[in-house]
């Protein structure tokens, strides 16, 4: 099916894309079908656009591909909410902002979209007493960082 985006165009997004997030992303609690598409193949970038609100989409990133000792512990009712278990873990995804330039990009590490792919369910997970902040540079040196 084609849905229309403002950043991105028009898009083919076929069935096993489109994902149901029961309780919204935050913020945005009535947008409920999101479109998981890759950026380009073995990115480790990711669009998730709202299939209702060609204004709403979000630039998603693999965390594992950028941050080695990224680790949480999940809620048992939101896994079971979404379908996830031992058997059927999550695929992680932090959404990640663009500022002025693609050198200070940030990512939310405290609030990462947990995804049951097979079941084609998300939700966005806050993680609570963390480390990780809400905006932390993706290119730490490149923000003069680490």
């Amino acid at each position: 099916m084609l849905v229309q985006s403002t950043r991105f165009g028009e898009l083919e997004v076929a069935e096993e894309q489109i994902m149901d997030f029961p309780e919204g992303l935050l913020g945005f609690p009535d947008e409920k079908k999101f479109a998981l598409m890759e950026y380009k193949p073995e990115s480790p970038f990711y669009i998730l656009q709202s299939m209702a609100d060609p204004d709403l989409t979000f630039l998603m990133i693999n965390p594992f591909a950028f941050f080695n000792d990224y680790d949480f512990h999940m809620d048992d009712a939101l896994m079971a909410e979404i379908g996830l278990t031992a058997d059927n873990p999550p695929t992680v995804f932090n959404i990640a902002t663009v500022r002025d330039k693609i050198e200070n990009m940030t990512v939310n590490l405290a609030g990462p979209v947990l995804v049951n792919i097979r079941d084609r369910k998300a939700a966005q997970w806050v993680i609570e007493k963390t480390q990780f902040p809400t905006r932390y540079p993706l290119f730490p040196a490149a923000a003069g960082g680490k």
